[in-house]
């Protein structure tokens, strides 16, 4: 998932379970990933932007909460969703 912008719709779209899913563990996970991404190559070319350095770590922070809740409540779903965001070698 290297995007150079973070493409909502089409992020939903792929990790939804029904179709007014926008806001299950899988969705959240998904779109902070394609988030960190995004911010991760922008930091590469902007080394001294410290505001941003921040804004990511919270946002590592976040799923990574969301990803404990996710292997405590359902550790098929963790699995998969780490397997499909390629998140773990």
């Amino acid at each position: 998932m290297s995007t150079t912008t973070v493409v909502k719709p089409e992020i939903i779209a792929k990790f939804k379970t029904h179709d007014t899913d926008t806001g299950s563990s899988e969705v959240q996970i998904a779109l902070l990933t394609a988030r960190i991404n995004h911010l991760t190559e922008h930091l590469r070319t902007h080394r001294k932007d410290f505001h941003s350095r921040r804004g990511l770590l919270q946002m590592a922070s976040r799923r990574r909460k969301l990803l404990d809740y996710l292997k405590k409540h359902e550790l098929n779903k963790y699995t998969d969703i780490l397997a499909k965001l390629s998140l773990r070698k």
